[in-house]
């Protein structure tokens, strides 16, 4: 994969600095796009912080910032997105547009303004994070559940839409990841089972490259022993 420019989203998180890293070990050159303002960060690589994808004129500006960097973009890795729990009863019903507009949108914006960067590319790749709960929600899971089916959905459509494009559209479908975030709200789990970030980055890396070019529209269940 040297030489080959990926645009990461959600870039400073836990698992968007896991594929960051993995990424710059395979010989990528990096954009590492976030909603924070700054983050973990690697050497030779365009840092975008401050990023908010759910706008569709930042989105189209980092891409381009991007490309004019780089002098394109052969695969973008759409990391960004949220989580909440909470039951539709008890919960605040301003939470579903929200989690739409952390997983679905973001996804679409940084898609559509990289698509035709991507189409210049001899490999262009997309890879979106889903979610396994998205295909049996279980309780407190309605809006997180609803939205990466959304994420689902886009991600098949719009490997339709560039089949013929020379660029590939695919999901990896986790279950819980290994965070400290996780590991503080799940004390009492065993994190052994879960999905190691590290461990789904190279999912993520396999079908960002070249040798996964038959591979478009899969939605990959990535979920350890959960």
């Amino acid at each position: 994969m040297a030489g080959r420019v990926a645009a990461i989203t959600g870039a400073f998180g836990v698992l968007g600095s896991a594929v960051a890293r993995a990424a710059q070990a395979q010989g990528y050159w990096l954009a590492l796009i976030d909603y924070a303002q700054d983050g973990p960060t690697t050497e030779g690589a365009l840092a975008l912080g401050g990023v908010d994808l759910t706008d569709a004129v930042q989105a189209g500006a980092a891409m381009d910032a991007v490309a004019d960097r780089f002098g394109g973009i052969d695969a973008l890795l759409n990391i960004a997105g949220g989580f909440a729990w909470e039951t539709l009863q008890e919960g605040s019903i301003d939470r579903w547009p929200a989690m739409y507009r952390l997983n679905v949108l973001t996804a679409a914006n940084a898609s559509r303004a990289a698509i035709p960067h991507l189409k210049r590319s001899a490999a262009g790749r997309i890879v979106n994070v889903g979610s396994n709960a998205a295909l049996k929600a279980g309780l407190g899971m309605g809006a997180y559940a609803a939205a990466k089916a959304g994420v689902h959905a886009l991600t098949q459509a719009l490997a339709e839409e560039l089949k013929d494009e020379g660029v590939t559209v695919n999901a990896v479908l986790p279950s819980i990841i290994d965070t400290p975030a996780n590991r503080a709200d799940m004390p009492k789990a065993d994190p052994a089972k879960w999905v190691a970030p590290d461990d789904l980055a190279a999912v993520i890396l396999f079908l960002a490259s070249e040798e996964a070019r038959a591979v478009t529209g899969a939605l990959v269940p990535v979920t350890g022993r959960v």
